[in-house]
């Protein structure tokens, strides 16, 4: 395996997209644990499982979770890198 240079910019930028990324998958797996939780304690108190107040508190976290996702990853494909150094390029030639 490669040696990374810890003050290295890509590296650090890598590790930052990493914890990221695994912050997501944290935020999803306890989604899903206690919205999980939730329906099948309202099922248990006698709540049908079709019954739409089962669903509002994953509904409303679910929205909160694609924002999390969105945030993660669209990022990188819309306002990336490349994106980043030509918009700085073009302010410092403006700033000339």
């Amino acid at each position: 395996m490669e040696d990374f240079n810890s003050n290295d910019r890509k590296y650090q930028e890598a590790k930052k997209q990493v914890k990221a990324i695994k912050g997501f998958y944290i935020h999803a797996a306890v989604y899903i644990l206690v919205n999980l939780f939730i329906v099948a304690q309202n099922v248990k108190g006698g709540a049908s499982a079709g019954d739409m107040d089962n669903y509002w508190t994953a509904i409303f976290w679910g929205i909160g979770l694609l924002a999390h996702g969105i945030g993660v990853y669209v990022p990188k494909f819309i306002l990336g890198r490349k994106w980043e150094e030509q918009k700085t390029r073009e302010l410092m030639d403006k700033y000339k």
